[in-house]
This record gives C-alpha cells, structure tokens and sequence, in this order.
C-alpha cells in the first residue's frame, strides 16, 4: 500500500506491470481518469474507490489546484489466511458502494460522456434554432408597432435577417463553451452558467452606446436577452443531466 500524491494540474501515467490488480482511493482532493482512447474519464471526489484491472485507465489526472492524494492498495500474491483480511481487502469491503469494481461501470461512464457530448451537440443546436425563431419573430413584432431600428452610427436600419444570423453565431459560441467545460471541467453546469450569465451582461452594453432612440435601445436590449433565455437553461439543464 502506498499514497500517490498529486500536484494541481499534475499527470501520473499508470503502469500495468506495477499497479496490476490495485484498488484506488481518493484521499484528498479530486481526480481524473484518462483512458486509453484519449477520452477524459469521471472526476472521482474523497473517498471514491475504483479498480485499474481492465478498466483502460492510462493515467490519472489532478484537474484541481489543490495536491490530491490517492491510496494505492496492492494485493499481495497468494491466499490471505482464513478470516483475516488485507487492506485491500478492508477498502474493498469499505468502500464498495463508491468503487468501481466493474469493468463496465467505467465502460459504461466513458460511452456515456462521448455520447453524452453528442446529445449536447444536437441539443445546442435545438436550442439555437429555437432562439433564431424567437429572436426574429420578436423583432418583427416590434417593427410592427413602430420600431425601426436604425442605428445612426450606420445610417442603416437592422434587417430582420440579421437579428437571426447574430443569434445563431453567439448561441454557437455558447455551444463551444459548453462542450468546452463538460471535457474539462469538473463543474461545467454552473461554470457554464455564470460565464453565459457575465457575457450576456456585457453585450448589454452597445445597445447603449449606439445612439439609437429609445424605443429602439429598449427592443435591442430585449432582443439581447431573449435568446440567452432559451439557450443558457438549455444548455446548463443539459450538461446537468450528462455530469449527473
């Protein structure tokens, strides 16, 4: 038995011949399982127990700043006497409803994020085109009572077009953040959130500084938060669903 520690950011590369048939605990901190096909595996907490044999784990990952430490329990070769058990045994018997004793549980997790991804992918675009119909629509009805949307900066009005082509290109942005913080973050719903959240907050901003008239800024503004109205719940329900 030996205590691996890890450094924030830190990679330790598994090796077969050494660690056959160990049983992992974490200790402290967080860790990440790397697989063998370059997929990143769950992020296991304190006190996660998992098994290496034939889980096609090649290394494990510290996605935190803070050290991890990972208990290392080797068994040794040959019987243990009748009613005494190793400590790998006791972990085993410990921790059995935190490890991943079967093959298949990790199988199982590493099919789950790469399909979980596409899931995400197919709802993000859902939800795209659920915010260009919006976005549009509501833009048409405020032209209809009155709205013109002419930005004196440009002399020109906003055509209805527009309105689709700029929602759709910054629902795709979100799209990629999202995809971006579910493989490498360990918290990729509520990071998602509040980063969809402060950039919503800052494109607030140009609607004020362009010099339109008031009817006009107040549409922009509208038409601004409309679509992160659809996409961000969309999206933060999503990666719930695909890390829970």
């Amino acid at each position: 038995m030996r205590t691996l520690a890890l450094r924030g950011g830190g990679r330790v590369a598994v090796v077969a011949a050494e660690w056959r048939d160990a049983f992992l605990v974490v200790t402290q901190g967080r860790v990440q399982l790397e697989l063998r096909d370059g997929e990143p595996g769950p992020v296991l907490g304190r006190d996660a127990g998992f098994w290496l044999r034939g889980t096609g784990v090649r290394a494990l990952r510290n996605p935190g700043r803070r050290t991890a430490r990972v208990r290392v329990v080797t068994p040794k070769p040959g019987p243990s006497p009748a009613g005494h058990h190793t400590p790998y045994a006791r972990y085993r018997m410990r921790r059995n409803d935190m490890n991943m004793n079967d093959t298949g549980a990790v199988a199982g997790r590493t099919s789950g994020r790469t399909s979980g991804i596409r899931r995400l992918v197919v709802t993000g675009f859902v939800a795209t085109l659920a915010a260009m119909a919006a976005t549009t629509l509501a833009a048409a009805l405020a032209q209809a009572v009155g709205v013109d949307f002419e930005i004196p900066d440009g002399g020109e009005s906003i055509p209805l077009p527009g309105f689709a082509v700029v929602t759709g290109f910054f629902s795709v942005v979100g799209m990629g953040v999202a995809l971006a913080l579910l493989r490498w973050s360990a918290r990729p719903a509520e990071r998602f959130v509040w980063t969809a959240v402060s950039l919503t907050a800052i494109s607030l901003v140009p609607p004020f500084l362009a010099g339109a008239d008031t009817a006009t800024t107040t549409a922009l503004l509208g038409l601004h938060l409309l679509p992160a109205t659809v996409v961000i719940p969309t999206l933060a329900r999503s990666l719930r669903t695909r890390t829970g």
